[in-house]
């Protein structure tokens, strides 16, 4: 197997990082990059020994200080200035595994050899990604339009010797680390602290992180109501091709799919019914749960668009002999993309909450909330309370982050997209999403085991079985805070096959 990936001009899609992440591979620059990177350095110096005339976050000040002209001798002390002054981060650390996220598509970004970086800035980035030295940075402080400025500022801080990282499980001062490995802080050279400043790479590895996190959670909603769907004697009908081929929503078309291969040779969803219909919330499961896939396809190409393209500024085009001052850094497509995620991942936890309410219900034969002795025992009375309360919290972090915007940079910067704020938002609310689902999951695992002696399809009955090795049958009450954390723990570490969950 070759456990290194190298960095080129080939787009890389959400499967290619997975790989990447999971299975723990190095990084290294092609040919190609190091030419590139290497011949805008160059262009980059020509020009600015033969133009005389200022150019934006080269040899001026930043934001509404654009019309400052700097001098030639102190172009590393202006890069330096900016990387220390706008690292502003507060609020909790950014998990570990989105910073390594930020490190690999700030790389990325940088290869493509319009940013003007030196050669030896990005070999470091690598350096750092393949070493696991992880800067800390902080998820309060951008605005997700100038770039992520405070987050990324953190992030380079210790290309020069400054700021905090994580090496070894441990917290250190970059500069400690940088002695260890007898590397030298990085003398920045014009417009390199603007390159490693500007740019979405806070809100892209948010977003990445959060793809691969919401297509487990979607897969899971399909297989967790399916299971569901048995427990509470419900109808095979509503899934039937047919239904959905008159309505062809992709996402649609893909759910329906997989609950008849689920439930495919289950004897209790084949058994005879005494109701005609099923409530909303197992009946309309391919059209609710579709239309959250169809929402992830759209998100999953903005974000595959972002991470393979160019987003800081000015942008240097070597073949074109120009340097032009733009947008790229501009969040907004971004902020977009996460408002819906988290609109439709929230959809999911609202669903699922439904089927528990119904599953405790006491309807269709299911003792009332799924316990004997219900009275003495409180049984399955209050996970559907939690799941209510998360259901409602995630209500609130879906509310869109977009539609806000604050002037900033003495009105220079005077439209924002506030998309690193929704980027937070939405792994905060996938988290709770998995917590909704789990209490799902320790619901439906208890009603199916009042239909006892029918069995649910050979999949959900091999599921529950090794679901049983960890939550037992709840006979009488206990502290179910225990059980609802051993499930959520067990929904993270179930593997399933990677072409299911991304296709």
């Amino acid at each position: 197997m070759n456990n290194i990936h190298y960095i080129s001009s080939n787009p890389i899609d959400l499967k290619t990082i997975f790989e990447i992440v999971s299975e723990h591979k190095l990084i290294e620059l092609s040919e190609e990059s190091v030419n590139k990177i290497s011949t805008c350095r160059a262009y980059l110096n020509n020009k600015l020994k033969s133009q005389k005339t200022p150019i934006y976050g080269i040899n001026t000040g930043f934001g509404s200080l654009y019309n400052v002209k700097i001098s030639e001798d102190k172009l590393t002390e202006l890069q330096e200035n900016l990387m220390m002054s706008h690292a502003c981060g507060t609020g909790e650390r950014v998990p570990s595994e989105v910073v390594k996220l930020m490190l690999l598509l700030k790389i990325q970004s940088l290869s493509y050899g319009h940013s003007g970086v030196q050669l030896d800035t990005v070999k470091r980035l690598v350096d750092f990604y393949n070493n696991d030295v992880l800067p800390i940075v902080y998820t309060k402080g951008s605005l997700g339009a100038s770039g992520d400025l405070a987050p990324l500022a953190h992030l380079a801080l210790p290309l020069i010797g400054r700021g905090e990282v994580m090496f070894e499980g441990k917290e250190y001062n970059a500069s400690d680390v940088l002695k260890t490995f007898n590397w030298e802080p990085i003398k920045l050279q014009s417009k390199e602290g603007l390159a490693l400043l500007n740019g979405t790479q806070f809100m892209s590895a948010y977003g990445i992180k959060s793809l691969i996190e919401a297509y487990r959670l979607s897969y899971f909603a399909d297989l967790i109501g399916s299971m569901s769907l048995d427990a509470f004697d419900g109808r095979i009908e509503p899934f039937n091709e047919l239904v959905h081929l008159v309505r062809p929503h992709n996402g649609q078309l893909k759910t329906a799919e997989r609950i008849r291969e689920f439930l495919s040779d289950s004897e209790l969803i084949t058994q005879e019914k005494q109701h005609v219909q099923d409530p909303y919330s197992f009946r309309c499961m391919p059209q609710v749960h579709g239309a959250t896939k169809d929402a992830l396809n759209f998100v999953e190409k903005t974000f595959i668009t972002e991470i393979n393209s160019v987003t800081d500024n000015p942008n240097i085009f070597v073949n074109e002999d120009e340097i032009i001052s733009g947008g790229n850094f501009h969040g907004q497509p971004l902020a977009l993309a996460f408002d819906y995620l988290k609109v439709a991942m929230a959809e999911l936890g609202n669903i699922s909450e439904r089927r528990t309410f119904q599953l405790v219900s006491g309807l269709r034969d299911l003792p009332v909330f799924l316990v004997d002795n219900p009275g003495l025992n409180s049984g399955f009375m209050i996970p559907q309370y939690t799941a209510a309360s998360i259901v409602s919290a995630n209500k609130q972090l879906a509310t869109p982050a977009s539609i806000d915007s604050i002037v900033s940079s003495n009105g220079q910067e005077d439209h924002v997209s506030m998309g690193a704020n929704a980027a937070v938002q939405a792994l905060e609310l996938l988290n709770n999403l998995k917590q909704i689902l789990a209490i799902e999951l320790f619901n439906a695992s208890q009603a199916i085991q009042f239909r006892a002696p029918k069995k649910s399809s050979s999949l959900i009955e091999s599921l529950l079985q090794v679901y049983r090795e960890t939550v037992d049958f709840v006979s009488n009450d206990r502290e179910l805070y225990k059980d609802i954390k051993l499930s959520v723990d067990f929904l993270e570490h179930l593997t399933i096959d990677t072409d299911e969950v991304f296709n």
